[in-house]
């Protein structure tokens, strides 16, 4: 589902009444937790976190004009998304995030490259997601993404 939101806070009025309570949970878990320098915005019609432009100003390779995006969550037709660019770039982090996933939640992994999926979303490892979010500063995900990403 895509919703046309121009503010994070419109995303989540936009959304089904039954999903509001836990994307409210996920945005306050992403924002308490992630390294300062990144900013809350919409990207791609989903609540997205980003290195803005006064940080890297070559923005996102594939459209300058947009900041480098990291991490969004959505609200999808079946699921709740996550994406983690981060996951995406480094396999020790994927190495990680799939490891511990086991020790918060008894079903299985539904992950795509960058794209963790809950169908349950009263099975969203919270704890788990904040501490996926401070495991990567603007600047090292700026690196990151400039040896592993952006070139390729």
């Amino acid at each position: 589902m895509q919703y046309e939101a121009k503010t994070p806070d419109e995303y989540i009025d936009l959304i089904p009444e039954e999903r509001k309570e836990v994307m409210q949970n996920l945005r306050k878990v992403i924002k308490e937790n992630l390294p300062k320098g990144f900013s809350e915005v919409i990207s791609y019609k989903m609540i997205g976190y980003v290195v803005p432009h006064q940080l890297y100003p070559d923005g996102y390779h594939c459209d300058p004009k947009l900041p480098l995006p990291f991490m969004n969550i959505a609200s999808q037709k079946n699921f709740i998304a996550v994406y983690h660019s981060g996951i995406y770039a480094n396999p020790e982090l994927m190495n990680w995030f799939v490891g511990e996933y086991p020790k918060y939640v008894k079903t299985k992994l539904d992950m795509g490259k960058s794209c963790i999926r809950f169908k349950k979303i009263d099975q969203i490892p919270m704890k788990l997601i904040g501490e996926l979010a401070t495991k990567m500063t603007p600047q090292e995900w700026i690196t990151m993404y400039e040896s592993k990403v952006k070139n390729k």
